[in-house]
């Protein structure tokens, strides 16, 4: 008798998978995540990754060609997130430049829209791999450039577009990276005096009660 499919790959006219196949490649790739966060990139082994999924090394090939092909797809979520996630929300569309700075700070509430943890590990593996300098810096000079323009939009002539850009960005990288021990309510209350600096403008009450209650629920999410 045939034995039942257990899970299909992702490419859908690929043929299902026979036998106990008890993981997908989102599971291979979430937990090398976690690896590359919590312990660097020289600790992301298929077998140890295997190991700790209770399953055999061997279905790891049913997914990924070698480790560097899961190291390649880990880059690739990377960009995908932060890079693609960033640039998105200096894009979304507002009535004043101080909206549109409040958007990239949805970024910073949301590890949906960027991951800070898993920015700061793929730094850390560029300073050992010169490809993956290469591409931290090629992401950077995205990111910048989707800020420059973003300032550009609301009428910042090209110096001080690109200068409140990178202001603005490499600040943000530089605050995350040393984990001020701040309150989420503490956060709020400065936000309106980061806006000045970076923009040069208050914002308004509705932008601010807006991202409020954007960014408390994910406040209240990783407090749980």
């Amino acid at each position: 008798m045939t034995p039942k499919p257990v899970l299909h790959r992702n490419d859908p006219d690929a043929a299902p998978l026979i036998g106990n196949i008890k993981v997908t490649r989102d599971d291979w790739l979430n937990l090398g995540l976690d690896v590359l966060i919590r312990d660097g990139v020289e600790r992301v082994k298929v077998l140890a990754l295997a190991e700790a999924m209770g399953v055999s090394r061997s279905s790891f090939y049913w997914y990924f060609k070698s480790r560097q092909d899961l190291l390649d797809a880990l880059l690739e979520r990377w960009e995908q997130t932060n890079t693609v996630g960033l640039i998105a929300q200096a894009e979304a569309p507002a009535a004043r430049v101080t909206g549109a700075v409040l958007n990239v700070f949805r970024c910073i509430a949301n590890p949906g829209l960027f991951n800070t943890a898993l920015d700061f590990a793929v730094r850390d593996w560029a300073r050992r791999s010169v490809p993956v300098q290469a591409r931290m810096r090629e992401g950077d000079a995205r990111r910048v450039t989707a800020l420059t323009q973003m300032f550009a939009r609301y009428g910042c002539p090209p110096p001080e577009a690109v200068t409140r850009a990178k202001v603005l960005y490499y600040m943000q990288l530089g605050y995350d990276m040393a984990e001020p021990e701040e309150s989420h309510d503490y956060r709020l209350a400065m936000t309106p005096e980061y806006l000045k600096v970076f923009t040069g403008q208050a914002p308004t009450e509705a932008e601010l009660a807006e991202f409020a209650a954007y960014s408390r629920q994910f406040w209240q999410d990783l407090s749980r």
